[in-house]
């Protein structure tokens, strides 16, 4: 009885050993296999490298040539523009299809370096690039709302409840929040940068600067009474203002985002552009958003002209006064900068559509 256990437990364990050994025999097998896949798949894409790179050399040669051809009149100004409308397609097929992963990307900042590290943010695959466009506007389209909504309760708080004096908690609060939308816009629009998006590098810079200037406002005193709301005029037309801004950003992200899908459809726009602060669409859009535009900047450009008064009269004298101040001069004259270019674009562009 005991020799039969003996021989039934060494039975066991040669099929238990026999079993190992052929799991890991398995796992070498399929270590091979997988080796032998990711070498074949990297010479693979390394060639589709080397084509996608030399399409896209050859699609700008040839638009230098039509360039030149149609300068020294050597070509039909019709035809130039058909052969630039083929080239703006087979472009788009280029940067829009699977094969965008496999031309050059874009070098990641030091912003993006500084806050995730030499991470590559580029997404393979299209589909993955669509959803951080997705997430993207998603998060406009929530702040748009919040940008609106919470200065107006703040000034309504404060006319109602805080007879006309504001408590520093809620606006520093709300400070704080923008430097948190900012930091999180920059993030974004630096991400879709390095995934194809023809974001204008100003409007991050932009966003750079309001950071700053959130992060300053959170050191400037909110003072009280006495004389609360002289010290506050500065605060109260800041909340006016980004009012203002939280209509401009519903308007864009309303009307322009339509007209967005619609040139990427025509083959005039990348499937990852976006809508940015400076662009407009058709001429309904044109009449209504670039007059809000103008206004906003004025009004920015007044409001740090006002906190510079201020600080030199002696009303509130810190240093923060004069910062914020300087800050929203600067990106008043850039966004009236960049927001004429892209309208004098726009009209040469109209204009020559119109001839041809």
């Amino acid at each position: 009885m005991g020799s039969t256990t003996a021989a039934g437990e060494k039975s066991e364990e040669a099929r238990v050993e026999e079993e190992v050994g052929r799991v890991v025999e398995q796992a070498k097998e399929l270590q091979d296999a997988a080796a032998s896949l990711i070498s074949k798949s990297s010479n693979d894409e390394q060639s589709l490298r080397q084509r996608a790179l030399s399409l896209d050399v050859s699609i700008s040669k040839l638009r230098s040539s039509i360039d030149s051809f149609v300068f020294h009149k050597r070509l039909d100004p019709k035809l130039a523009d058909k052969l630039e409308d083929e080239l703006n397609r087979a472009r788009c097929i280029l940067v829009d299809g699977d094969a965008s992963s496999f031309l050059p990307g874009k070098a990641q900042g030091r912003f993006l370096r500084m806050f995730i590290g030499p991470i590559n943010v580029r997404a393979s695959r299209e589909d993955v690039q669509l959803k951080v466009k997705e997430e993207y506007n998603r998060f406009r389209d929530r702040t748009a709302f919040l940008f609106l909504l919470f200065p107006s309760t703040l000034l309504v708080l404060r006319s109602w409840f805080w007879n006309g004096c504001m408590p520093a908690f809620p606006v520093q609060l709300y400070q704080a929040w923008l430097l948190f939308l900012y930091t999180g816009l920059a993030l974004r629009e630096n991400i879709l940068r390095v995934n194809g998006s023809d974001i204008r590098p100003w409007w991050i810079y932009h966003h750079y600067c309001a950071m700053a200037m959130a992060l300053v406002s959170l050191t400037w005193e909110i003072n009280g009474q006495p004389n609360c709301a002289e010290k506050q005029r500065g605060v109260e037309l800041f909340f006016q203002w980004a009012m203002m801004q939280g209509v401009a950003m519903l308007l864009q992200n309303r009307y322009q985002r339509q007209r967005l899908y619609t040139r990427i459809a025509l083959g005039k726009a990348k499937r990852m552009d976006v809508v940015g602060g400076e662009t407009a669409g058709v001429v309904g859009q044109l009449l209504l958003l670039y007059p809000i535009l103008f206004i906003l900047q004025g009004s920015e450009a007044y409001l740090g002209l006002l906190l510079l008064q201020t600080a030199f009269v002696g009303v509130v004298s810190e240093w923060q006064v004069i910062f914020c101040g300087i800050l929203l001069v600067l990106m008043a004259v850039g966004n009236f900068v960049n927001t004429v270019q892209t309208l004098m674009a726009k009209l040469r562009f109209k204009a020559k559509r119109r001839k041809s």
